[in-house]
């Protein structure tokens, strides 16, 4: 039995779009290079000139100006730029503030509160960060009319994502307070590594389900 043309187009539009293979992985890739690339390549060669404060500055200018750049040209600045921007700002403030080891360990739990404001403070709203990194990192396409299932998944996506950072803050606050400075980085690290993982296999879990429960497919665009 033949679908009708209406009743196709009608059903496409209901479809969530992402961009084939190769686009998707130079939208996210241009995505990650202006928000963690450019200010890395910065601090790389500003500290391999004039050492670690120096190296901080230039990063921390290069992705001002990327936001900047960006507001000028597109009248908006990505949802991960921000993020990066925020938190390179709070930690370059910190590690500068003072030579103190306990300041200098204090910018990770820090960085990951700043994460956590981020998030909850859109988790209500009518753009939850959540949605708005999907469709600037992966450029996911929503249906063209607002679908109130979904928007409410990204809305409670997106405070999971704020108690994810809300716990490494306090998980990284008591480790700066009980271990030694070089066991903190690494146990810092490992545990980052691990929520973040965690966090992101359960997202995509709980999006899948959710489009399976609303009647929603996500489909490659058309070439």
């Amino acid at each position: 039995m033949s679908v009708a043309p209406g009743a196709a187009a009608s059903r496409l539009a209901e479809d969530l779009e992402v961009p084939r293979p190769l686009r998707l992985l130079l939208t996210a890739g241009w995505s990650l290079t202006e928000s963690i690339g450019l200010p890395a390549a910065a601090y790389l060669a500003a500290a391999g000139l004039d050492g670690r404060d120096t190296g901080l500055i230039a990063g921390l200018a290069a992705i001002w100006l990327t936001a900047i750049i960006r507001k000028a040209v597109t009248r908006s600045v990505p949802g991960l730029l921000v993020i990066s921007a925020v938190v390179l700002t709070v930690q370059t403030a910190v590690v500068l503030a003072t030579g103190e080891l306990w300041l200098f360990l204090l910018q990770f739990p820090l960085a990951n509160l700043c994460m956590c404001v981020l998030f909850a403070r859109t988790a209500s709203g009518p753009r939850p960060l959540i949605a708005q990194l999907a469709a600037e990192v992966v450029a996911l396409r929503q249906p063209a009319t607002c679908h109130p299932g979904l928007h409410r998944f990204f809305q409670a996506a997106t405070w999971l994502w704020a108690g994810i950072f809300l716990l490494l803050t306090a998980s990284l606050a008591v480790l700066m307070v009980t271990e030694p400075a070089s066991l903190f980085l690494m146990l810092s690290t490992a545990a980052t590594i691990a929520l973040v993982v965690a966090g992101t296999a359960a997202s995509a879990l709980w999006f899948r389900s959710v489009l399976r429960k609303l009647g929603l497919r996500l489909r490659f665009a058309p070439a």
